[in-house]
């Protein structure tokens, strides 16, 4: 009972008491927290102050036993290389940067535009930490690449698609680096600029300002778009090593205020490093579009995180950005200036070579012997032919041309054209003006001879070459003057072709119809060609791709130079199968504005694919093809007739009828008798003129259209092999 009775006093004492029992109680675990708050806010200062800066950002904990390592923050998970090309400079520059992002240690990835889909992709790029690079070329008419276009499309639509709205690819790091033809002055680069501005239409973030690399040496700022590439390659990879160390924009190192945001506890070495950086990409002259990534993020710390400014705050804005930018200009001016002045110089005083080391590496590589800055001669597979006693080509069977005494050149090997059928895949450079350095003619024509000579060597012993022939061969008594580019664009073409006639070498001279004043001025050569590879002015547009902006007035206008030449003139068809092949008419026309002496119609030679032309095997025309188009302009222009025939060249020939003297065709050419009218003329100081039938000579039977031979020489082995002829003594 006295148990009982304490246990029961003892429950009733606390249950009156009980307020007070709360209260301390609650007043006991409120000391504890507070306490335990402040010894462990203390302890983190003090951790913190006593942390090593270059281990900032990592933090060791105890799990179980084990201490785990917490990541340090990416800047830049990545890079992502987009790049739309035609000819394969672009995949080729992706390729290179690839490499040098790749041994910085950062993952790289290149993709064709071709095989991105920018409407399920893109977007995840603004929260990726990736920098996506664009290597973007132009091609014809300011158009993207064709793989590169439904990308361009799609970026276009939707940087002016309300439904996508402004800030759709906010997040996104981008730089963009154009490749183009400054000679195209309305379309230069167009493409590059385009997506530029359509990114930033959607609030994505320029790294850098856009570069752009210039195919026209002349014009190029390094000399050449290889170059062009590797100095902002070079800039690329500077500010991505800045990017992955958290900053936020490049620094010179020696900022006037004597603190760097950007740098912040940097090591002196680093310092150093980037203010070098700085002092190279301070030596290039950069285009910026509207604003440039520096800028953007000024307007940003002026104006604050709102996109919707107020009227009254944007002159605030502004001020705040031109005295950036002044600041800034007042830090290099020194750096600009000196540049400035040496740019000058140089444009002034120098002129560059037209080939440049990676076109001269790429020529090389195609049978070409390269001549000073801008010249070349190659061996023609005909040539070859009949040195083992095989068939000429066509201009032997139309003309009398001795194959392997011809020597194929030319003193310039720039061109005004860009034509969809370019036998040398557009690897020659293309310019509208002559702005390169200049060889002097005498150099260029021995030093072709010379290399002539030295592929002819080569034969020397081979199997079925004629000992006869190749004697021959040693003497070049032809030059065809088109082996790539446009001969009439040098400026001393006629010197060079006057060395050419000193030498007792006929002249076959080609230009693509668009220099109206030069073929006026042009001295005598044995045989002038003009290219009408079409007859309407949407067609040549669409076949020649033209630099001229005025290409159809000044064809229209050398094809009545033409007409006033007193030499032999030649108008040189090429048909290519669905694209300019509908035109009778219109070609009839042309002829009756030039007058020409000869017509060569001839089907397109399919040089294989190629990424900067889309023909195929199904744009070459058939020789009956051929044939049936020559007999239906020939209906047309009723002062000529078809003459010859060459049904291996898939190629036939159109003759004035004066040339059909006695009955006869005379489209050979007495190259003995011109060579004595040229010096009678030279010697006359130009007033004894000559005409194109003082030098004719008769066509023999076997190249004659309808003959037996259908072009073919009797000489020829494969041909006698094939018709099994034993006596050619009366062919």
């Amino acid at each position: 009972m006295d148990t009982w009775n304490f246990f029961y006093t003892c429950t009733v004492s606390l249950w009156l008491h009980r307020f007070y029992i709360y209260s301390a109680v609650a007043l006991g675990i409120g000391i504890w927290i507070v306490t335990q708050f402040t010894t462990t806010k203390t302890r983190k200062k003090v951790e913190k102050s006593n942390r090593n800066p270059a281990s900032e950002g990592i933090e060791d904990k105890l799990v179980n036993g084990y201490a785990t390592l917490q990541a340090k923050e990416v800047y830049v998970a990545g890079v992502k290389i987009f790049y739309g090309s035609q000819t394969g400079t672009a995949k080729r520059f992706a390729k290179d940067l690839a490499e040098a992002v790749f041994s910085l240690n950062l993952p790289v990835e290149v993709i064709s535009m071709g095989d991105y889909d920018p409407d399920d992709c893109l977007a995840e790029e603004t929260t990726s930490r990736n920098i996506c690079v664009f290597l973007v070329a132009t091609y014809t008419d300011g158009q993207p690449t064709e793989s590169a276009a439904w990308f361009c499309k799609w970026l276009e639509e939707a940087a002016n698609d309300f439904r996508f709205g402004k800030m759709y690819l906010k997040g996104l790091r981008y730089a963009v680096f154009g490749l183009g033809n400054s000679v195209y002055v309305d379309h230069y680069n167009t493409v590059g600029r385009n997506i530029d501005r359509w990114l930033w239409m959607l609030s994505a973030s320029r790294v850098m300002t856009r570069a752009e690399g210039d195919c026209n040496v002349a014009q190029s700022k390094h000399g050449s778009i290889e170059a062009d590439f590797e100095a902002w390659k070079a800039k690329f990879l500077s500010r991505l090593q800045a990017l992955c160390r958290g900053e936020k924009k490049p620094c010179s190192g020696n900022c006037k205020k004597g603190k760097c945001r950007s740098l912040g506890k940097q090591s002196k070495e680093s310092s150093d490093h980037e203010h070098r950086a700085s002092e190279y990409n301070n030596t290039e002259a950069e285009e910026l579009f509207e604003t440039s990534s520096e800028e953007e993020a000024d307007a940003e710390e002026a104006g604050g995180t709102n996109s919707v400014l107020d009227v009254e705050d944007l002159g605030n804005i502004m001020s705040h950005m031109k005295k950036a930018k002044r600041e800034h200009e007042l830090e290099e001016g020194d750096v600009g200036t000196s540049l400035t002045r040496e740019n000058a110089g140089r444009k002034e005083g120098e002129k560059r070579e037209m080939i440049t080391p990676a076109l001269r590496e790429a020529l090389t590589k195609q049978g070409y012997k390269l001549i000073g800055s801008h010249s070349g001669v190659k061996l023609c597979r005909w040539t070859k032919s009949m040195l083992r006693g095989r068939g000429g080509c066509y201009k032997h069977t139309f003309y009398g041309i001795e194959s392997h005494r011809c020597m194929e050149a030319t003193p310039s090997l720039a061109c005004a054209n860009k034509c969809v059928f370019c036998w040398r895949h557009h690897t020659n450079p293309v310019g509208t003006e002559w702005r390169w350095k200049m060889d002097q003619p005498e150099m260029i024509l021995q030093e072709a001879i010379e290399n002539h000579q030295n592929m002819i060597k080569q034969f020397k012993g081979v199997s079925g070459v004629k000992a006869d022939r190749f004697e021959e061969a040693m003497t070049a008594k032809h030059c065809a003057l088109s082996l790539v580019g446009e001969p009439i664009m040098y400026p001393e073409i006629n010197r060079f072709v006057k060395l050419l006639h000193q030498h007792s070498i006929s002249s076959f001279l080609v230009t693509n119809a668009q220099f109206p004043d030069e073929i006026r001025n042009l001295e005598p050569v044995t045989q002038l060609y003009v290219s009408v590879d079409a007859s309407t002015k949407e067609s040549l547009k669409r076949i020649d791709r033209p630099l001229f902006k005025d290409f159809w007035q000044r064809f229209l206008d050398s094809l009545k130079a033409l007409s006033e030449k007193q030499q032999r003139t030649v108008y040189r068809l090429t048909l290519v199968k669905a694209w300019n092949v509908d035109e009778l008419k219109a070609y009839a026309d042309l002829i009756s504005l030039g007058k020409p002496d000869f017509i060569e119609v001839k089907g397109v030679t399919y040089c294989g694919e190629s990424s900067a032309s889309n023909l195929t095997m199904a744009n070459v025309p058939w020789h009956e093809e051929v044939v049936h188009f020559v007999q239906e302009l020939a209906d047309l222009i009723p002062d000529y007739e078809i003459a010859c025939e060459h049904e291996h060249s898939n190629c036939l020939l159109i003759a004035h009828k004066k040339f059909k003297i006695n009955g006869e065709w005379c489209t050979w050419i007495n190259y003995d008798r011109f060579q004595e009218l040229v010096q009678e003329h030279e010697r006359s100081g130009g007033s004894k003129a000559f005409t194109a039938v003082d030098y004719a000579a008769r066509t023999p039977r076997w190249a004659l259209f309808g003959s037996r031979e259908r072009g073919f020489d009797p000489v020829d082995i494969r041909y006698q092999r094939k018709n099994k002829v034993r006596d050619i003594s009366g062919c």
